[in-house]
């Protein structure tokens, strides 16, 4: 056997050791619309003799990320259907059951916040812009109770605990065993307006504070007299991951966009790096929650 034979059969035993490690396990096809999907792809791609690595080539996304989508763990986005869909020839088959996989990963989320939910539980980091209400990671059940209750004042009791639990939920991500890099900016007014009773925003401040410093997050403040700045409109998540582009997210009052065209989001990323420039040292914001906290405490905030 020739030099170059050696190389390619190591180079093969390589790339199957690497899918080796990662995590495998049977599918049961009946348990959800997801691993369903999930299963139809597993075969599919054996049934053509591809790898995990070989059928993402060309594509932006890593065989883990893969792998995920084939347990039923993950969504698959758009643009890696179409790219499975091309390379296994199955004539769009998982670019048109992308959205029946998308409905069915719902889970007390607002439709178009279900996507970036799942999101946050695989983000290598996180960063947040936050104008105009606390970011979901850091709210109390009592903020997010009054939050859902004003912007739905007819849903049901059932309804608001739901969706409620589903942000509460969310915060689970911090313990997992590899957490994301968090990173929030919040405009100075979110700890200033008082949405809830004293106690209940002093318990919000408290919270606010006990997160950021057990997970080892950075927070950061813009001040009320701070000047013009390029995120004056909007609240922004930005978020990137280990095997795929990152996105950005941004939402107003009844809908939420997914963003993941590259320059674009290049455009956001350097927008948030300028807010950061504005933005009060991560050192003042906890000093400044805490005596808000007091305040509130004490029955006297301060304007």
């Amino acid at each position: 056997m020739g030099f170059r034979a050696r190389t390619v059969e190591l180079g093969t035993a390589v790339v199957d050791w690497a899918e080796a490690m990662v995590r495998r396990k049977d599918i049961d096809g009946s348990e959800s619309v997801p691993t369903f999907y999930g299963k139809e792809l597993r075969w599919k791609r054996e049934e053509a003799g591809l790898t995990l690595q070989q059928l993402v080539e060309g594509s932006f996304y890593g065989q883990s990320y893969l792998s995920e989508i084939e347990r039923g763990e993950r969504r698959m986005p758009r643009e890696l259907a179409k790219h499975v869909d091309r390379v296994l020839k199955t004539d769009g088959f998982f670019e048109r059951r992308c959205e029946d996989v998308r409905k069915a990963r719902r889970s007390g989320h607002a439709e178009y916040f279900a996507d970036v939910a799942e999101m946050e539980r695989l983000a290598a980091s996180i960063e947040e812009w936050a104008p105009m209400l606390v970011p979901g990671l850091l709210q109390t059940a009592a903020y997010a109770r009054a939050i859902v209750r004003a912007a739905m004042p007819r849903a049901s009791d059932e309804e608001v605990e739901e969706k409620v639990s589903a942000r509460m939920a969310r915060v689970e991500l911090f313990s997992s065993e590899n957490p994301p890099k968090f990173w929030a900016i919040l405009d100075e007014s979110l700890i200033r307006h008082p949405i809830l009773p004293n106690e209940q925003m002093a318990e919000l401040l408290d919270h606010i504070a006990e997160v950021v410093r057990t997970t080892r997050s950075i927070l950061q403040i813009v001040p009320e007299n701070a000047a013009a700045h390029p995120f004056m409109m909007g609240m922004t998540k930005i978020m990137t991951f280990a095997d795929a582009p990152p996105v950005v997210y941004v939402e107003s009052l009844h809908s939420g966009q997914v963003i993941d065209y590259p320059a674009l989001v290049k455009q956001y990323r350097e927008s948030y790096d300028l807010l950061r420039a504005a933005a009060l040292p991560p050192e003042a914001p906890l000093a400044m929650i805490e005596a808000a906290a007091e305040d509130y405490r004490n029955g006297k905030p301060r304007d």
